[in-house]
Formats: structure tokens, sequence, C-alpha cells
């Protein structure tokens, strides 16, 4: 029989195998940030509180995992909770094309990956918690990006003159450029691809921007 500090122990093996927190699972799984926490995983008087099989069914779909192999966690597990060393793994990230990225539902308000739709893609690196990929569709970003290439996008990493970055305005347009200018007023972006001009935003057209932290070329 499982038991509830297995479940909830495996639930934390499984964010960790994805470089995640307890509350970046949930929300990667479109539930609330705070779901997962541990003042969560028992009520008020002590009594113990699981996970609902609907919160789980998220998290799978979210992780690209499936119940057996959470099962196959849980299955390292002692009754208490403690982990088995487990199997070395390649990293995943949540991946979608730069189409989908421009469509709503995909990013929380701050930049980071959210809710459902995403694919998940190995990467062969220890990224930072919230990364999460782009895939080039299209030649606008030549020379530099060909059709196909992977972006791994780092929201919250410290933003410099002359890097390649990710953008996303007010009104839902996705682009990658090069910062060039960032005062607290305007933004100021050189084209990736000399065919496409420059572009200057006020801050408030701005949502969010991120980094490029590395491209499969």
């Amino acid at each position: 029989m499982l038991s509830h500090d297995q479940v909830w122990a495996a639930i934390d093996a499984l964010a960790e195998r994805h470089s995640l927190s307890a509350s970046g699972l949930a929300r990667r799984a479109g539930l609330d940030s705070t779901a997962f926490n541990k003042s969560k995983r028992r009520s008020a008087d002590g009594r113990p509180r699981w996970p609902s099989t609907e919160s789980l069914a998220k998290v799978m779909e979210a992780t690209g995992e499936t119940l057996e192999e959470f099962l196959v966690i849980v299955g390292g597990l002692d009754a208490g909770g403690a982990a088995a060393p487990q199997p070395a793994r390649v990293p995943a990230i949540p991946l979608i094309g730069f189409a989908q990225a421009g469509t709503g539902g995909y990013f929380d308000d701050a930049g980071f990956p959210a809710g459902q739709g995403w694919e998940m893609v190995d990467f062969p690196a220890n990224p930072a918690q919230g990364s999460y990929a782009l895939k080039v569709q299209g030649d606008s970003m030549l020379p530099l990006y060909r059709d196909g290439d992977v972006l791994i996008v780092q929201p919250g990493a410290t933003l410099r003159r002359g890097d390649r970055v990710v953008v996303r305005t007010t009104g839902g347009e996705v682009m990658a450029k090069i910062l060039t200018r960032q005062t607290a007023g305007r933004i100021e972006l050189l084209s990736l691809n000399p065919a496409h001009p420059n572009r200057e935003f006020a801050t408030g057209e701005i949502e969010w921007i991120a980094r490029i932290v590395w491209a499969s070329q």
C-alpha cells in the first residue's frame, strides 16, 4: 500500500528530475503555485492531505512522464518517503514554436512557461529553473538562426547590451532580436536579419523580455 509520505516524496522527486521546485512543478501543470507546498500536505488538525488524481494527471501531461514512470519513482521510496538513489537523467525542458508563443496561454505574466500544450525535450546541460525552448520557424532570423533551430531561453537572467533576447509585446508579438539599448522608458532592438527593420518600443509596450542562453546550430 502506498503511504502519504511516499506519494508526496515522489512528487518532489519528479519536480527535481525536471529541475523544478514543487511550486514550479505545480505552475507548469497549470495548478495554483502553492498546490504542492509542504504546508498543504496536512490539514490544520494534522490529518494527511493527498494530491488529487486530477492534479497528478496534469503533472504527467506537463512533464511528459507516464503514470508507470511515476509509480517507479514511488517504488524507489520507503514508507517514510526516503528516496533511493535514482539513475542520472538528461534534464528535459518545455518546447513550443515561435508561432505558438505569440498566442495566449503559454506564459505567465513574468514570461515563464505555463499552461498546457508544451512538448518536452531533453537538454544536455543543467538549465536554470524556468528555462524553456523555442523552435525557429521560417527564415526571418537568418543568417543567425535557421528554420528548425532550437533556442534556449532563460527568463529572469540578467540582460546586457548586445544580448540576444526574446521579446513579447503587449500586443502578443513574439520576436528574437539583439538588445541594443534599454532605459527606464524605451527598449531598442537590432534585427537578426538585415532584411527586417530594427524595432523600438516604449517600456509599457513590452510584456516581457528574456535572454537567449543557447542555440542548437
